[in-house]
């Protein structure tokens, strides 16, 4: 299987280039809930890069962080953007963030492996996910601001979520068998194209600080 590791560099330095423009912005955005995108943002390229860079000795510690820490944290600040945030619905983030939180206890309790945290983790946070994308974009097409989406922050994450979150999720969710024989062939493209879904996750994003408006609020 080919890991691309050059591939993962090109991936840190454009989460360095995503989180250094949203804090260039982060002034602009100081009286606005969009200001905790940046933050956000650093500290994803953070934990990314202190686990590349990690000493020898803490190699096994890694997946059990990204699955109850790092991965975890990226469903959740999402379900804020997307139901409080962007579609005003407090209730709906409360109980998307509930839900995926209880998958963890199942998969603790009684089963107690990385592998099944990931596959009922990402399932569950990847529906719900894919739910407020369709939400969000039904809200945008419902009236004249869909002529101008280009100024609209969240149509550029809606495209970056979509390819990477909902994009991979098959990949994630099968990879223990695209893993084996015959199919490594399949596993390497599919890889090829998390890392290719995930610079354009963090492309849209660094857009959306250019191209997309500055809300007041």
């Amino acid at each position: 299987m080919n890991y691309y590791p050059e591939m993962h560099h090109i991936l840190l330095g454009i989460q360095l280039l995503c989180a250094l423009v949203g804090l260039f912005y982060i002034k602009e955005l100081k009286n606005s809930y969009w200001k905790w995108f940046p933050v956000y943002l650093t500290f994803i390229f953070a934990q990314d890069i202190f686990w590349t860079l990690r000493p020898s000795e803490m190699r096994d510690f890694s997946e059990e962080y990204y699955a109850f820490v790092g991965i975890p944290v990226q469903y959740l600040f999402l379900f804020w953007l997307y139901a409080y945030k962007s579609l005003n619905n407090e209730k709906l983030f409360y109980s998307f963030a509930l839900i995926y939180l209880l998958t963890y206890i199942p998969t603790e309790l009684y089963l107690g492996k990385i592998d099944l945290v990931y596959s009922i983790n990402l399932t569950v946070g990847t529906i719900l996910l894919a739910f407020l994308v369709v939400m969000e974009f039904l809200k945008q097409i419902k009236n004249d601001n869909i002529l101008e989406f280009r100024k609209n922050k969240m149509f550029y994450i809606n495209i970056g979520v979509i390819l990477f979150y909902i994009g991979t999720y098959p990949f994630f969710a099968f990879e223990n068998v695209l893993s084996q024989e015959p199919y490594i062939a399949l596993w390497n493209g599919y890889y090829l194209y998390f890392l290719l879904s995930n610079y354009s996750l963090y492309l849209m994003f660094t857009a959306s600080f250019i191209w997309g408006k500055h809300p007041l609020k």
